[in-house]
């Protein structure tokens, strides 16, 4: 098999691409009808967003558990700041945090999340906020905004950390 980061990287393009060319054709069609169907099909495009990102990432826990430990998440963040790679570790366990909200919903990765949220690299729904965007008939009900540069950035967050591993563990077949 090729590597799992060759394959996020060529997966994701690939799903965004078609997720892209739906909502094109899904929008072109709302400038003439709102019906029911093609709000669906908004939502539909915005909910599958949401579920490659936690897919691709909880594959690439699965990938972490089976070549470094049961707990592959903490190995590999101890790893990254064992070499010096603080803040690849700090954005790495933040795309961790969104992931465990989008699975859970509130608790406690989404306060670890609400007391830096000026400081992430994505949106999240902050206690109180009804939407991200009102009257946007695309947006699902999700704490994290979940939107193409989001799913880009976890594929380069995964593709950076295997890296990393790889050069400190080169017997790690990452």
């Amino acid at each position: 098999m090729h590597s799992f980061t060759d394959l996020v990287d060529r997966s994701t393009t690939f799903t965004l691409s078609a997720l892209k060319d739906a909502a094109d054709r899904t929008g072109e069609a709302l400038q003439t009808s709102a019906a029911t169907p093609l709000v669906k099909t908004v939502q539909m495009i915005q909910l599958q967003k949401a579920i490659l990102a936690v897919g691709m990432f909880s594959m690439f826990e699965a990938i972490l558990q089976d070549r470094l430990s049961k707990d592959g998440f903490r190995e590999a963040g101890a790893i990254l700041r064992g070499s010096g790679q603080d803040s690849l570790a700090e954005h790495f366990d933040d795309y961790q945090l969104a992931v465990n909200v989008l699975k859970h919903g509130r608790g406690r990765s989404y306060d670890a999340l609400v007391a830096k949220a000026a400081r992430l690299p994505f949106r999240i729904k902050l206690p109180g906020e009804a939407s991200f965007f009102e009257g946007d008939v695309s947006e699902i009900s999700t704490l994290v905004e979940v939107d193409d540069r989001f799913v880009l950035s976890r594929a380069d967050v995964i593709r950076k950390v295997s890296e990393a591993i790889r050069a400190a563990r080169p017997d790690s077949l990452l």
